[in-house]
């Protein structure tokens, strides 16, 4: 249920009001100004509001189109001797311009010309005129011509006009239509809406929404005060003083152009992707928006569409329709000629033994395919490491950079072998410089059999412990002495490097201790 509401019309009854209004012990104040109330004086209010309340929440609903027409009536009437204030006595707008006008030099409200004060009027030197939002401009122009009148028949020592003025006159008054195009400069940016100046005597405003083709632009990163620009009118109201504008609709209106033909020749437009959307993306280009189907948009159908957004992206016009503005882009058509230009240029250097940087594009059980830079080339899962792997997630993933190297390569078919491990990091090397024949080593067991025991001894190679080398002694299995899992001591006792076999000995370290007990003379009696 709404709750009670109090009026007041200046800043004295405001402060008066909600002193009463704060005895009550109301829970919360909520302020509200009416559109055209006075500026200056709702500044004072607001600092009343905030001394006085401190639970109140405030509302700055004064049209910004008379905030601003209060604000330069003032500075008008500062620098004048009078002011005649044109409008209807009855109109609140009116007589808010009356009283800021007031403050600083005699000021007259007249509705019509014929009630131009005009003997009050013959000292000034300098007479400043201004009108409601609503004043009709037939009424306007007849104040104005009545007053330059004056000013000649009666020879009034005032300071002259421009010599053009009768034609600023009838251009600032000439009527406005919707579609219509026009300049303006921004005088004004608000979260919601930029505020521009198009010589009239209605305010221009652009909505958020029509200044940009962008739905998460913000103004302030689009405009700055003192830009100019075209627009183009989407609504004027007569009543308010206010023409509503659109930038982004001329934009697209220009931009469609652009489309259209880029389509007709083939033209690789760029545009920035503002929309992620149900089967595809929005990119928009010169303020145009243009649909870019999923299957078009990403080199590969499973890259995702959202690490487009907010990117620059190339595109070409493949479909239009003239009658709707609608136009169907592909950013795939454009990545197809820029891969094909890379992979001309790579098989030009292309050769077997040159090092790449690539970069991991999709894996298989057989292998990993890599972006060399405009075509791939596949590291078979066996050459992605020394030690047997079964899946090459185990080495690699997808996005990964890796340093590869050319196997081979067939330039007829375009397949490209890629190798990964290094000679260097072959186990069997590693085994030949640090674990020469005679050399005691820690293993692991990792497997058992009938006739022995498979034991790690660096990654990549396993050695065998046959069974008579496990014990000192007979034993019907390894199972009797040994597990997987176990970490024993054990020289190695012969390498076959062609077949990549290594014999291992546990019952080698035994034999010595036993032999050097045997030769310990006797202990003397």
């Amino acid at each position: 249920m709404p709750g009670p509401y109090l009026v007041f019309k200046n800043s004295q009854k405001c402060e008066e009001i909600l002193k009463k209004f704060q005895k009550k012990k109301k829970k919360g104040v909520c302020v509200v100004a009416q559109t055209t109330f006075h500026l200056t004086e709702w500044k004072i209010c607001l600092e009343i509001i905030k001394k006085v309340c401190t639970n109140a929440t405030i509302f700055d609903t004064i049209c910004n189109a008379t905030a601003q027409r209060q604000s330069e009536a003032a500075r008008l009437a500062a620098k004048s001797d009078a002011m005649i204030i044109i409008g209807g006595r009855q109109s609140s707008n009116t007589a808010k311009l009356r009283e800021v006008c007031a403050q600083h030099c005699p000021t007259y409200l007249v509705e019509v010309a014929d009630e131009l004060p005009l003997e009050k009027l013959r000292g000034a030197r300098k007479i400043g005129i201004t009108a409601g939002a609503s004043t009709p401009a037939s009424i306007i122009k007849e104040v104005l011509v009545t007053m330059t009148e004056m000013k000649e028949g009666m020879d009034m020592p005032m300071e002259s006009t421009d010599s053009n003025f009768e034609e600023m006159l009838e251009e600032s008054l000439k009527s406005l239509n919707t579609d219509e195009k026009v300049h303006g400069v921004v005088v004004g940016i608000a979260p919601n809406e930029i505020y521009v100046d198009v010589g009239r005597k209605q305010a221009g405003f652009v909505p958020l929404s029509e200044l940009s083709a962008d739905p998460n632009a913000k103004a302030e990163d689009l405009v700055k005060i003192g830009d100019e620009m075209d627009l183009l009118i989407m609504r004027t109201n007569d009543q308010e003083g206010t023409i509503m504008l659109s930038k982004k609709r001329l934009d697209a209106i220009k931009g469609w152009e652009t489309i259209a033909q880029a389509e007709e020749n083939g033209d690789v437009l760029t545009g920035v992707v503002t929309e992620v959307i149900k089967g595809g993306v929005i990119a928009v280009t010169e303020g145009a928006r243009v649909f870019i189907p999923a299957s078009l948009a990403t080199a590969s159908r499973g890259d995702s569409l959202d690490d487009l957004l907010k990117k620059e992206v190339k595109f070409r016009i493949i479909e239009v329709n003239r009658s709707r503005r609608r136009a169907v882009g592909s950013i795939r058509s454009v990545l197809k000629d820029e891969r094909k230009a890379l992979a001309d240029k790579f098989w030009e250097t292309a050769e077997e033994g040159k090092e790449y940087d690539g970069v991991v594009k999709s894996l298989t059980a057989y292998g990993a395919f890599v972006d060399l830079g405009g075509i791939d080339g596949m590291i078979h899962i066996s050459e992605l490491s020394w030690s047997r792997i079964k899946h090459p997630s185990e080495v690699v993933n997808v996005g990964d950079t890796v340093h590869v190297y050319i196997k081979s390569l067939d330039k007829e078919k375009g397949k490209i072998s890629l190798g990964y491990k290094r000679a260097e990091d072959n186990p069997w090397e590693i085994l030949k410089r640090d674990y020469p024949v005679g050399t005691v080593a820690d293993v692991q067991i990792v497997g058992m059999t009938t006739f022995g025991a498979f034991a790690r001894v660096i990654p990549g190679i396993d050695g065998l412990i046959h069974i008579s080398q496990i014990a000192d002694h007979r034993i019907e299995k390894p199972q009797d002495v040994l597990k997987v899992g176990d970490e024993v001591k054990v020289k190695i006792t012969d390498i076959d490097f062609e077949k990549h076999r290594v014999s291992l000995s546990i019952r080698a370290l035994l034999e010595p201790q036993e032999e050097a007990a045997a030769e310990e003379p006797a202990a003397e009696e």
